[in-house]
């Protein structure tokens, strides 16, 4: 395996290439990222559902970040890692946000594109569609700092699988090395930027179904949070903050002062 320093200097090359990377061949790659991220939310929900155990979905949502990281492609939570050769003068800091900023948007249409498929489609219906809404209530209904703290979490952990796959030196070691901290953000409840994009939008688009709203007013779960200015003020925007506050400083500050500063 590569060793922390290697991974460090390597990561170098690899966020000088991210913000290299022409602009609309880096917002496909993020379109497919979002759709990644999105595919491992539906899975996710559906393993949930069917088992009976929610946590279930935890053991399946990692297959988001495999695909991220073996098909190729770009998701804005692993980019907050660039900060490493914006720090060492690699990049500048200006790059560093255009791709952010790019590789965000198309996440959001990748992910918002999966979730009409799904729900239009009719792979998120009954009981998965009832679950669906209630996920997506409940993200639009927590307090900002909650929101925000949560999210710090959660990239923190993103940032640390994806320092974990760089690595392995093979394809099944960097699927593996990635699973726990994903596994473990899941079940611990933190939130993820991207991974919202897709649940919150699955919630407004099956609430948009008489027989999924019926259903969900017969649970006793109250939609008025569930709406598009919730979706974007009350949980993107902190959860967005907190993941490069853990993404971009708790771990690429940390390990840019660690192994790269004095190069």
């Amino acid at each position: 395996m590569n060793s922390p320093k290697e991974i460090a200097n390597n990561y170098l090359g690899i966020g000088k290439g991210k913000v290299n990377t022409p602009i609309p061949k880096m917002f496909l790659l993020a379109v497919l990222a979002g759709m990644f991220i999105a595919c491992a939310g539906v899975g996710a929900t559906a393993a949930g559902v069917k088992s009976g155990n929610a946590a279930l979905g935890a053991f399946v949502f990692p297959g988001g970040l495999a695909m991220v990281l073996i098909a190729g492609s770009e998701l804005f939570t692993g980019n907050n890692l660039i900060i490493i050769p914006a720090l060492h003068g690699d990049v500048s800091f200006g790059g560093m946000l255009k791709n952010w900023v790019v590789v965000y948007l198309g996440n959001f249409v990748g992910s918002i594109l999966v979730a009409a498929i799904a729900v239009y489609g009719g792979a998120i219906s009954g009981a998965i569609a009832t679950s669906a809404v209630s996920t997506a209530v409940a993200k639009c209904s927590m307090p900002f700092a909650n929101a925000m703290i949560k999210g710090i979490g959660c990239n923190f952990l993103v940032c640390i699988a994806v320092w974990m796959s760089f690595g392995a030196k093979d394809v099944a070691g960097k699927i593996i090395a990635q699973y726990l901290p994903i596994m473990i953000f899941v079940i611990a409840g933190f939130e993820h930027s991207v991974a919202n994009m897709y649940y919150i939008a699955a919630g407004l688009f099956a609430q948009g179904n008489a027989t999924v709203a019926a259903a969900v007013a017969e649970a006793g779960v109250d939609t008025a949070n569930l709406t598009w200015g919730n979706f974007f003020v009350a949980n993107l925007l902190p959860v967005t903050l907190g993941n490069i506050i853990g993404g971009a400083v708790l771990v690429g500050c940390m390990y840019w002062f660690i192994y790269v500063k004095d190069n």
